[in-house]
């Protein structure tokens, strides 16, 4: 919040250090099984001025498996597998969706992405309306090339 103020302001809000580090060991250790994103878009007029007045939210639907691969990925505190199991197999599973498969004939509902890639987050790279992000500037690696639905690509890099 220091740093990037109401772009920064969360509900639940940023924790402490000791707080990040209980969240990492929850991760490794499987006490914390998935990882999910609340995407909330803001105007730029609802993130301006004093902090205490302005909405709590981030985008995070553009940024969610870079900062994953970035922060957890890389360092090694999760393998790109353990990763995709808590922000995609993992949640299917809550909701009881059917397990993917990748076959002949069945209709294809995944993300291809190149956990190498970097690219910097920047207004310009964002598709989304709104850019409140605190991750402007930030070089980050993971780069979402196409997103298939239903047999269908919604998504093309």
């Amino acid at each position: 919040m220091l740093t990037h103020g109401a772009m920064a302001k969360m509900n639940p809000p940023l924790r402490t250090e000791k707080d990040r580090r209980a969240i990492l060991a929850g991760l490794k250790d499987g006490t914390i099984d998935m990882i999910a994103t609340d995407h909330a878009p803001h105007s730029e007029a609802e993130k301006s001025g004093p902090v205490e007045k302005t909405m709590s939210g981030i985008i995070g639907l553009e940024t969610a498996l870079a900062l994953a691969v970035t922060n957890l990925v890389r360092p090694g505190h999760l393998t790109l597998l353990q990763l995709m199991e808590k922000m995609s197999l993992n949640p299917a599973r809550l909701y009881r969706l059917a397990d993917p498969v990748i076959e002949a004939g069945a209709a294809a509902d995944l993300v291809i992405f190149d956990p190498e890639e970097a690219w910097t987050v920047t207004e310009e790279e964002l598709r989304s309306k709104s850019k409140n992000t605190p991750f402007l500037g930030q070089k980050l690696f993971g780069r979402v090339k196409y997103t298939i639905c239903g047999g269908k690509v919604v998504y093309k890099d």
